[in-house]
């Protein structure tokens, strides 16, 4: 079965730091892109960052560019999401999923076939 094990979120001061994990399982590591998305209450998910393993490519989101900077560890099958130089809009529950989008879905939801549970983050201003 294909899992992935999201963790790492918690309480943090404006500015401070966080990096959340994403073990995966279940299928081939390289084959698949892992994608980070975040979703207040009320409002869409939002596509915060893709890394490919494959070649190691990323994508941001404009709101988290400079700021957070995704990296894996194909041997563990785990991708990361440092957050640096946290605001109080970056307050979200983070979710990592996997899959193979084209690339106009490489931002959206549906482009990714496999999520993890989600990660609660709290940036206190």
């Amino acid at each position: 079965d294909v899992q992935l094990q999201a963790s790492g979120g918690g309480l943090v001061q404006a500015g401070g730091s966080l990096r959340l994990s994403c073990e995966a399982s279940g299928f081939t590591f390289d084959d698949y892109a892992m994608v980070w998305f975040r979703q207040v209450p009320g409002k869409e998910r939002e596509g915060v960052g893709c890394f490919s393993s494959r070649d190691g490519s990323t994508y941001y989101a404009d709101s988290v560019k400079g700021r957070f900077a995704i990296s894996s560890d194909n041997a563990k099958s785990t991708v990361y999401l440092q957050m640096d130089s946290l605001e109080s809009d970056d307050t979200a529950v983070y979710y990592c999923g996997a899959g193979r989008p084209i690339l106009s879905e490489i931002s959206r939801p549906s482009g990714y076939g496999y999520w993890g549970q989600g990660t609660l983050v709290t940036v206190s201003s």
